[in-house]
């Protein structure tokens, strides 16, 4: 599969296509609970005394991995016609608070504590070809973020990584949330161009799918276990489904090279 018109925009999708959560979120949590554990200040029952003792960076990544996928039930059951809109920030703290409450953790952490465990989403770490890549890249094409994640939490992201893209776009600035036409639509409009002539790279088929439906081109960039991340799938038969399906233009496997891979198949070099 390949792209024969090569676009003019690339978007990219953020949370686990240009960053990786799984390992910065899990190591936050436990930092945190560590430093609340320590906290002389801080009055902890027993019984979340030795629970929070006893969790191990399995049980952290099992609670990191709970709150990923309440962010992509949030942000694909959406409805800008019936509710208000919610920020990616907001959401992350209500669910946080939610995930710990059931696990009867919730009184770990102040309010402020758990805002701060929310913020820890704006502190990801790139994949290790997304910074070269994207710098290839914006030789040829302009780069841009199409990322449920507000404004500011992309604005953050790139600058902690040093993610350099050319532009921003959010789903915050149309008021809906991926994979909302409005969306996908509305980035393609800020470039006063039609759809086949932007090209939506993610790391998620279903991302994928609904921009192929408008007309967008696609990128698939294989990421570790992204394709299990968002809802329970079994990853092997949504990869051989979309490979089936055919609404992917360009598949970069696993291990192939990322974002440089990308630029390499659009014919430029990274000597």
């Amino acid at each position: 599969m390949s792209i024969s018109n090569p676009p003019q925009v690339l978007l990219f999708d953020v949370f686990g296509t240009v960053v990786e959560w799984r390992t910065c979120v899990t190591q936050a949590l436990l930092t945190a609970a560590q430093k609340a554990l320590s906290d002389p200040q801080k009055t902890l029952s027993p019984e979340v005394r030795t629970q929070a003792t006893s969790m191990t960076n399995q049980d952290w990544l099992a609670i990191a991995e709970e709150w990923r996928r309440s962010y992509g039930h949030f942000t694909q059951t959406f409805d800008p016609a019936q509710q208000p809109f919610i920020s990616v920030d907001e959401h992350h703290y209500r669910a946080i608070h939610a995930i710990l409450k059931a696990r009867q953790l919730d009184s770990l952490f102040t309010d402020a504590e758990r805002w701060e465990l929310a913020l820890i989403w704006h502190r990801l770490e790139p994949w290790q070809d997304s910074v070269q890549g994207l710098h290839l890249l914006n030789r040829k094409f302009r780069t841009c973020t199409l990322s449920n994640g507000n404004v500011s939490l992309q604005q953050d992201l790139m600058r902690h990584g040093s993610l350099p893209f050319t532009d921003i776009a959010s789903a915050e600035h149309f008021g809906a949330y991926k994979p909302s036409p409005r969306v996908y639509l509305g980035a393609v409009g800020k470039f006063g161009l039609q759809p086949q002539q932007c090209a939506m790279v993610a790391a998620h088929l279903h991302d994928l799918k609904a921009a192929k439906a408008l007309g967008l081109q696609t990128v698939y960039v294989a990421r570790h276990l992204e394709e299990t991340a968002e809802v329970d799938l079994d990853e092997a038969a949504e990869v051989g489904q979309g490979r089936r399906e055919g609404y992917v233009d360009m598949w970069v496997e696993l291990g192939a090279g990322g974002f440089v891979e990308v630029a390499r198949r659009f014919g430029i070099s990274a000597e």
